[in-house]
């Protein structure tokens, strides 16, 4: 049983938050640390200075109230494109679930990304995207059930829009 709420915006929650923007980069060999990567400027733009227009996480917490995951989207534009960039109306997506529960069936990425795509409606956007390694077919096959489609391939990542 998960129960998901907005990001209160407490330290402990953006750590989380931030330790969840580090598991959602995908880098099989050789995954520069937590403090490395996050500073990086092509990661850095995902979080710093957090808390701007547009700017929502939601957090999934376990029945003993841990934290256990978290789903979240960023608005950026021309001058400073993301990785799943469409346009500065469309908030780009991230997600992660905590190594602890993720890949044992219990469909808590699937719920977030629901709740994700219902917060992304409430708000009036009209698009979302998102980056996905070429790679993680497991996420590719849950997006595309959820409704999202191919919008482009860069590198190794594609790039996926669902419409609302």
């Amino acid at each position: 049983m998960f129960y998901i709420r907005n990001f209160e915006g407490n330290k402990n929650e953006f750590e989380f938050f931030q330790e969840m923007l580090y598991e959602s980069v995908i880098i099989p060999v050789n995954k520069p640390s937590k403090e490395v990567l996050l500073n990086s400027p092509d990661i850095r733009k995902y979080h710093e200075g957090w808390g701007r227009k547009g700017d929502t996480v939601l957090i999934a917490f376990d029945a003993e109230n841990q934290t256990v995951g978290a789903v979240w989207y960023r608005l950026f534009d021309e001058n400073n494109k993301s990785y799943g960039y469409i346009d500065s109306n469309t908030p780009e997506i991230g997600i992660a679930v905590s190594k602890d529960v993720r890949g044992r069936g219990r469909g808590l990425g699937t719920l977030l990304m629901r709740k994700i795509i219902q917060q992304a409606q409430d708000e009036g956007y009209n698009t979302i995207s998102l980056s996905v390694d070429l790679e993680n077919s497991v996420a590719i096959n849950i997006y595309n059930k959820l409704g999202f489609q191919d919008y482009e391939v860069v590198g190794t990542s594609k790039t996926m829009i669902y419409k609302l």
